[in-house]
């Protein structure tokens, strides 16, 4: 993650999810909030509920990836936080990019996609 930071703090984590824009799908919650910085902190948010340690590592990991393949093209100076939902496990990582691009673009985080004549 070239221009991002972790997200960290308890505080942080409560504004973004009490005042922040947020959108969803069925594997994951994006929430945004502008941070008046240069650069965008990154939050990852994935529940025991979901399964064991490797299990959520693993979709941490993919949520982190798809992210960094993204940071270029994404708005600077934010704060985002994405929370895993329960259908998270069960999809490839080519869904989750699919669903993360949508968010991001209803969010008006990434520019509009191209058609393809």
């Amino acid at each position: 993650m070239k221009y991002s930071v972790s997200l960290k703090l308890n505080r942080d984590f409560r504004r973004l999810y009490s005042r922040g824009k947020f959108a969803a799908c069925s594997t994951m919650v994006l929430y945004w909030r502008p941070n008046r910085l240069d650069q965008n902190r990154l939050g990852l948010t994935v529940s025991t509920k979901l399964g064991h340690a490797v299990t959520r590592n693993k979709i941490r990991r993919r949520l982190r990836e798809i992210y960094r393949l993204h940071e270029l093209e994404l708005k600077r100076g934010m704060d985002l936080v994405i929370v895993a939902r329960a259908r998270a496990p069960q999809v490839d990582y080519w869904k989750l990019d699919r669903d993360f691009q949508k968010m991001a673009r209803k969010l008006g985080l990434l520019p509009p996609e191209e058609k393809r004549p």
